[in-house]
């Protein structure tokens, strides 16, 4: 009866109200017990993804879905705004790499849904067309994954996807014919590189392309493909060496790299920051079984990845440094403990990245908001800082190392991303070849930042980004999204979205909190938001929505937050905690049901950030991170959209769906609770026709909440949902 109520409140859809409903969700009598606690799991069926019952609740909750957002007005002129700017925006190249004189790189021009693989000789050579996703299988919309040249530049591996699934076909292009070999690698989850005699391809190979199956990621491979051949063989795994100990969730990792041809490099990867890598002469390549040694292991806090110059070893550490220090080794004779100290640890600044030219290693700092660089003499090892061309959030790459020409992208709140040529030797800038500066409307440039500090539950500051409209009046009646993650120590960085300042230009607020789980003020920030700490994430965030209102920027009524991927931890919490602060939520592809997510296909490699039920503090931390276990009957929830894609390989559909039912179960806000489900998606997705659609879904329906006068409820809605 409460959702007959509900659809007749907030619908109003007369002729059409009669043929698309919510689905009737069942709850079953499902508990676990851990460590003398019972937790209740009424939703726990929706797991059964491939049931038909399962199958046929998912369509239905798409279908309602649809039918309540295609009755909501602006969404449709969101998507054409969108366009407009993507039109605007020059041809984006990304991916770039080079090797023996030729430069490989991904373009996807002005109106394009997604990239097409190019090459170049030279740097400034003739541009040629190699791949089409677009046009190489028939009625099929594809992505590449990724891709490898052969180190000689006559072969490129290239492994494509389609659907968002993630799961890569692997193919050889020969670069001056353009055409295929025989050879076809499938499931995958992408091209590593390759041998340097240019015959074998290395990749990794899952044990099944079916993203629903719990055990498909589990004990995956680095096998060794010969071109020609039939037979791939195990060349890195725990089967292959039982002795290191790989554990089934981990990705063991292969890589070959021209910074140093005399060795064969190998590694262990999960979503834990601290390394584990090995390393041994090139000569064992094809022994059958190479003799590993140890470059470095969890105990020596070496995070945010590695360089290579020579046989010296650059990596940045916590160990000592809370903001991170850099340090050297030599390869000849690895020792981290006593390793020489490049960069000592900043006081005012995180060490975020590095990279390298010829002569210099670049290090990347952030004061918590903005990207400060500093080159270091790898010969006279002097440390002098590099003034950039505006702040912001800055990559710096050199796609040739052998030269100290460089590339820095630069973006911010409010300025595009914008490429410059970098001479590191007389660091000079010049207007970047590639990736120019959209010209993008007036409106866009009448967008306002300010960074505050807010004070926490705990006394913590936390910092907060706002960025609005010129002249806003501060009197609560603005509609106010919120948006921010605070997982795996990524920092919420300043750059142009092209979606949310198209919201900020129809006078909504845009306000990012850098809550804790980023690393916006290094280690220990981002240790205040893991496993136990976690309530710190979601609690800076309220703390943040309380600001705001406080201040006038919007009011309870008017605002709305979102939360994407591990995100979906932030908002579910959020919202479960705090109620009456939102008007409205987006979870999207979000961790929901954290306390279930090890037993998914990708649950087992997020134990290290999150935990497991099968160790007692985490267990306890995992309940407090859990979204649907904190749905309590009778509860004025706000307005919530729940999004999976089908073919999700990160978060199982059923995390955000279980949220879902719990909410449309136990809400008696009268505010609605759907869930999206994109058949055409996974996690995410390079088809930005997909993306524009999906987002614009998202911020119609929670504007439509806040009470947007752009998105209201159509007046006509005479036709029905399957039209």
């Amino acid at each position: 009866m409460k959702k007959l109520i509900l659809l007749a409140m907030c619908l109003c859809f007369l002729s059409a109200s009669a043929q698309v409903k919510l689905p009737a969700t069942k709850t079953v009598d499902s508990t676990d017990t851990y460590f003398g606690v019972t937790y209740k799991d009424p939703y726990r069926w929706l797991e059964h993804i491939r049931d038909s019952s399962v199958v046929t609740w998912f369509k239905q909750e798409a279908d309602f879905s649809k039918f309540t957002l295609n009755n909501i007005s602006g969404r449709d002129e969101l998507i054409a705004e969108w366009k407009k700017l993507d039109k605007l925006q020059p041809a984006q190249i990304n991916s770039r790499t080079y090797m023996k004189g030729r430069m490989f790189y991904r373009k996807t021009l002005p109106g394009q849904s997604v990239g097409k693989l190019y090459y170049r000789e030279g740097l400034n050579g003739k541009e040629q067309l190699l791949f089409d996703p677009l046009t190489y299988a028939k009625g099929k919309t594809l992505s590449i994954q990724n891709f490898v040249p052969s180190f000689d530049a006559k072969y490129v591996a290239i492994s494509y996807t389609e659907g968002g699934a993630e799961v890569g076909t692997i193919k050889i292009m020969e670069v001056a014919t353009k055409k295929f070999l025989k050879d076809k690698l499938y499931p995958t989850a992408g091209v590593q590189g390759w041998s340097f005699d240019n015959k074998s391809v290395l990749y990794m190979w899952l044990k099944s392309a079916d993203n629903k199956d719990p055990q498909a990621r589990l004990n995956p491979k680095t096998k060794l493909h010969t071109l020609g051949g039939k037979n791939d063989i195990d060349f890195f795994s725990n089967a292959s060496y039982p002795e290191l100990k790989i554990e089934p969730k981990a990705y063991p990792f292969i890589f070959t790299t021209n910074d140093n041809r005399n060795y064969v490099f190998s590694g262990v990867g999960t979503v834990q920051p601290e390394l584990e890598l090995y390393y041994a002469p090139i000569s064992q390549f094809n022994s059958g079984k190479i003799q590993w040694k140890t470059l470095c292991t969890p105990k020596n806090k070496l995070v945010r990845g590695l360089e290579l110059v020579g046989d010296k070893v650059f990596a940045i550490t916590y160990d000592g440094a809370k903001n991170y220090k850099l340090l050297s080794t030599d390869l000849k004779h690895v020792d981290w403990d006593h390793a020489t100290v490049i960069a000592e640890e900043k006081s005012d600044l995180t060490l975020e990245y590095i990279t390298h030219s010829r002569d210099y290693l670049f290090m990347v700092y952030s004061d918590g908001i903005n990207n400060h660089v500093y080159k270091y003499n790898v010969t006279t090892g002097k440390t002098s800082e590099v003034k950039l061309p505006f702040s912001g959030t800055a990559g710096l790459f050199c796609v040739n190392n052998k030269t100290n020409d460089c590339t820095v992208g630069i973006t911010s709140w409010t300025k595009p991303y914008t490429e410059f040529d970098f001479n590191a030797i007389k660091e000079e800038f010049t207007p970047g070849v590639f990736n120019k500066a959209p010209v993008y409307p007036d409106a866009y440039k009448n967008l306002e930042v300010k960074e505050v500090e807010v004070k926490a539950h705990d006394g913590v500051m936390v910092p907060l980004s706002i960025v609005y409209k010129k002249g806003i009046k501060l009197d609560g009646n603005n509609v106010c999204l919120m948006d921010s993650y605070g997982a795996y120590g990524y920092s919420m960085v300043p750059y142009f979205s092209s979606l949310e300042n198209a919201l900020a230009v129809k006078g909504v607020v845009i306000a990012y909190p850098h809550v804790r789980g980023g690393s916006e003020k290094g280690e220990t920030w981002y240790r205040a938001g893991y496993k136990a700490t976690k309530p710190n994430t979601w609690k800076d965030f309220n703390s943040c929505a309380e600001y705001l209102v406080a201040q006038g920027y919007t009011s309870p009524a008017r605002l709305a937050g979102t939360g994407t991927s591990a995100g979906g931890i932030l908002i579910s919490r959020a919202i479960t905690e705090r109620p009456d602060l939102y008007a409205a939520a987006i979870c999207n592809v979000g961790c929901a049901n954290a306390m279930r997510l090890e037993f998914s296909a990708n649950g087992p490699v997020n134990i290290p950030e999150f935990g497991t039920v099968k160790d007692s503090v985490e267990c306890r931390a995992l309940y407090e991170m859990d979204g649907m276990q904190h749905v309590v009957a009778g509860t004025k929830y706000p307005a919530v959209i729940c999004v999976t894609g089908w073919n999700d390989p990160r978060v199982v559909p059923w995390e955000p769906g279980k949220f879902a039912a719990a909410l449309q179960n136990a809400s008696t806000s009268g505010k609605p609770v759907i869930l999206k489900v994109n058949y055409d998606d996974g996690h995410f997705t390079e088809d930005k026709n997909v993306t524009w659609a999906n987002f614009a879904d998202q911020f119609a329906f929670v504007l439509w909440q806040c009470g947007h006068p752009d998105f209201q409820l159509k007046s006509d809605r005479s036709a029905s949902v399957n039209k």
